[in-house]
This record gives C-alpha cells, structure tokens and sequence, in this order.
C-alpha cells in the first residue's frame, strides 16, 4: 500500500507541476507564482518549506532519544519562524523581488554582492538536500521491507531527478502547490496519530511523559535537560544549538524566498500568521509522537534501528495502533509514510529552485546587459539540473554515514552569514559593501574552519568518522563562536570602508527606507 501511495503523490505532484507551470518568457509567474496565493496557501506553503524530512524526521528522533533536549529543539523551530514573522519577513518583502541577492543590492548594487549571496545560498542549502536525499533511500528501505545498497542508491536517482522536474517545471506556484498538499498530510495523519497515542494514555500527559521517562533507560534524567550534549560544557553547548536552530532556520534562502510571494505587506504578515500556526501545531504533533515511541517501544529498540533516531516518527506511528492493526489504521499509516515521502520530495525541490533561481538571476543574468526572460527561464530551468545533479551524485556517497553534520552545517551558515548580513543590510543605515561582503565571506570561512572539530564529525560513535578523532571543538554547533563572528566581521569591514562611504550608504539607505521597512512604494525591477 505504502508503494502505491508513494506512486500516485508523485504522479499527482508531478501532474500538478505540469498544470500550473509557467509560460517560456514569464519570469514573475517562474519565481513568485504572481503573488497569487491566498494568505492561507501561501502560509502552508512557506511552513512546508520550513519543515523539511529532516526537521520531521530528525526532531522526532531527538524527542523519542533525549526527551526534554528534543522539545527544546522543536520550540526553538518554532521560535525561528516567529523571529522571521516579526522581524525579517515585511522587510525582505519590500526589498528583495527574487532572490536573496535582490533584497541585499537593493541598497549595495554589484555583482559582486550577488555572487557572494549566491555562493552562500548554495553552500547553506546543498548540504540540507544531501541529508534529505541521502534520508530517501534509508526511508524507503524501511517502509517497503527491501534491503541493498543498490536499491537504495536507485531509489536516491530516481527521486532525484523527480525533485529536479518539480522545481525546474513546476517553478514558484508549482512548488508552492506540493509544499500546501504536503502540509495538510503531514498535520492531518500526525494529528490522528497523536490523538491514537494520547488515548492509550487515557488523554493524560503525564502518563505520558512518565512512561516514556521509564522507558528511557535514564530515569528521570530523560525529562530533564543536558541529555542529548555530553561535552564538557552541556548548558552552553544546547545555548549554542539552540540559537544556531532560532537564527539559521529563520534566514535559510528557500525559506525568505516566500516572501517574495505575497503581493502585498498585509499580505505577507498574513501569511506568516499561518505559518506560525501550523508549525506551532507541528511541534505539538511531534512532541507526542515521540515521546509516544519511547513510551511504547522504548529507547533502546529505537536507537537500536537508527542511532539518530531518524525513523522514530514512523515507529510512534506503528505503535499507535496496538497489535491488531485494522484496515482504516493500515490506511493511516500509509498517509503518515506517504507524507514523509512528499516532505521528503518538496523540501529538496524548494531548494533547488532557491539554489537555481540564485545561479540564474544573480550570477548568469547579471552578467548580460538586457537578457530576455525567456533566456533567463532556460538558464533557471538548466541551473535547476546543474545544482540536482552534483547533489545526487554526493548524496549516494555518503547516505550510509552519520548525516547530522550536515544539517548543523546548513542552520550554521544560516545563523553566522546569513542572519547578520540581512540584519545589518534592512536595519543599519551605514553598512556598506566591503562591510556585506565580509559578512557573508567572513561568516562562512568561520563556520566551515570551526564544523570539522566538532563532535558531530569525530570523536564518538554516532559522529561522521566514528574510527577518527580529531575533535578540538568542545561544542556541536560552531553558533557560539561563528555567530558573534559574523555580525564583528560586518562591522568591522563598514569601520574599515571609512566615514566617506558610510555617510554615502546612509544616504542611499534613507532612500529606499520608506520602501524597505513600510513599503512606502512598490517594489520595482
């Protein structure tokens, strides 16, 4: 049944990709779909993209594994897409008209700002799309009972090139419309799930939360914080994770790309209002499910299946049920595995067109005097194929190693590059080029020099290199370092500009600041 859901959620998908996929020559309708969704679909449109299979999958099996750690997690997510909503999302709107690259040289125009914005948008986002590719195989494997590197592998191509179709076909608005289909599965059989776990509690939550703390194999321990951080400073290091997850998750550039869909600011402050809303309701849903999976399993069974827990959403799901499982609850299972499936298909295909629509409107279109949108499209739609490709192609490579690096790396980069260079370009008046570029350059170097002596890579049994060990970094995350570093770097790069060029950028800013942070005017090209 699991097979059959999976084949026709990929037809329908790819169908609907074909239906509301835009003309040759209509670049407003490829990257913004025309603004034309309803406040309600855009806003389960920018949570789908919020919520990738590995937030699914991954704080899931944090939850069922360290209890009160994952819960923190998965508040933190929540937190992240507030932060967007009251801080970033009107001003992004008003800024940017495609890409991150338009919101940052609205006040800084240059090639220059474009390709550094470009490069960080790849680097922040294929790492994300190896975990979630990489995930496929391993998931489909579990669900459908096959075994084999080789269909495992076949199965990360074949989605691959799936994923490449909806994003080169389908644009803006036929993302957007798979990212809404997946919402409404995902809330919809997690919520029933749920509910089947609360009444084998008789609907009590301590009961709950009591057994699976008895279940733990840890006692109290597992309701308590530190669990999940074993270094030699526990606090700081979750201080560290949790700030990397409130600030990277908010700035990730397929994410801020949905602001350039709303058509207005009430608009796009309506929109945020229910995405908020679902992912609230998200962590609800994943909250019980896991702590359902160690009460009904317990720990040890799951981290016995996956040390990261990665299929404890769909082993909570299982246990829902009891032992006589009937028709209608083989039917839930199956949409709660079909939904899985469809994260996994539209997170990755979002992110292509975040990374396609960056290559082909920033670096390639750039470079041209006048290009024709037609031309524009055909360079959208090969860079599509020129980011799936080479992300296929690693993510076959390491799908049979520890992939939490790579998540860490992704929500980094977001926290230390991203998040100052866009705080600093929408907020400060005299931020100037040399100051944006040494945000995102400066931001970036610090992450990826920092990321390879964390724990995450060597130095334990669940990291990327378990035989090795060259951990020197005494934290998970490198957000306690990397991020101060960031926003220094801008700062320090505006100092060194000089006066002269800082008066100039206040100039220029008290220009378009109307724009920028009230919309005083619309947006132009």
């Amino acid at each position: 049944m699991s097979l059959v859901g999976f084949s026709a959620v990929a037809t329908v998908t790819l169908l609907l990709c074909v239906m509301t996929g835009p003309d040759r020559d209509d670049l407003d309708e490829f990257y913004t779909g025309y603004g034309s969704l309803s406040p309600m679909r855009n806003g389960l449109a920018i949570a789908g993209d919020y919520i990738s299979a590995a937030t699914v999958l991954g704080t899931a099996g944090v939850i069922a594994l360290f209890g009160y750690d994952g819960v923190v997690l998965a508040l933190s997510t929540a937190l992240s897409l507030m932060l967007l909503m009251f801080l970033l999302a009107e001003p992004l709107r008003n800024a940017g008209r495609f890409t991150m690259g338009d919101a940052l040289a609205r006040r800084m125009p240059g090639r220059s700002v474009r390709i550094a914005a470009c490069a960080v948008t790849i680097a922040a986002l294929v790492p994300l799309m190896l975990v979630q590719l990489a995930g496929t195989g391993q998931l489909l494997a579990f669900v459908l009972g096959f075994s084999g590197e080789t269909m495992e592998t076949g199965c990360i191509i074949g989605l691959g090139i799936l994923m490449i179709s909806y994003a080169a076909i389908g644009g803006m608005k036929g993302t957007a419309l798979i990212q809404i289909l997946k919402m409404v599965m995902l809330l919809g059989s997690g919520a029933i799930v749920a509910l089947l776990i609360l009444h084998r509690f008789d609907w009590d939550p301590g009961a709950l939360f009591s057994t699976a703390a008895a279940n733990s194999g840890v006692g109290p321990a597992f309701l308590e914080s530190g669990l999940q951080f074993a270094g030699p400073s526990p606090r700081i290091d979750m201080i560290s994770a949790e700030l990397t997850v409130v600030l990277g998750g908010a700035c990730l550039p397929h994410v801020t790309m949905r602001m350039y869909t709303a058509s207005s600011a009430r608009q796009v402050r309506r929109s945020m209002s229910w995405a908020v809303s679902s992912v609230a309701l998200f962590v609800l849903v994943i909250t019980v499910v896991g702590f359902g999976a160690t009460a009904l399993i317990g720990r040890a069974v799951i981290a016995g299946i996956d040390p990261q827990g990665n299929t404890a959403f769909l082993l909570g799901s299982q246990a829902a049920f009891g032992a006589e499982v009937s028709t209608a609850e083989t039917l839930l299972f199956t949409t709660v595995t079909t939904a899985v499936f469809l994260t996994l298909l539209a997170s990755v295909a979002g992110m292509i067109l975040a990374c396609a629509n960056s290559l082909a409107h920033d670096v390639f279109a750039t470079r041209v005097q006048e290009m024709s949108p037609r031309r524009e499209m055909a360079l959208a739609r090969v860079s599509a194929l020129a980011v799936g490709v080479p992300a296929i192609i690693l993510a076959t490579l390491v799908q049979h190693r520890s992939l939490q690096p790579l998540v860490t790396l992704s929500f980094c980069l977001g926290a230390s590059a991203l998040a100052p260079a866009l705080v600093y370009g929408l907020f400060w008046r005299r931020y100037t080029r040399t100051g944006l570029l040494a945000t995102l350059i400066g931001g970036s170097l610090s992450v990826i020099l920092l990321m390879p002596g964390t724990n995450l890579v060597s130095g334990s049994p669940v990291s990327a290199f378990p035989d090795a060990d060259f951990n020197w970094f005494p934290f998970t995350t490198t957000g306690l370092v990397s991020i101060p570093l960031g926003f220094a770097c801008g700062w320090l790069g505006t100092v060194l500009s000089g006066r002269a060029k800082s008066d100039d950028q206040r100039r220029q800013y008290e220009a378009v600041e109307g724009l920028i942070l009230a919309g005083a005017a619309r947006r132009g090209g």
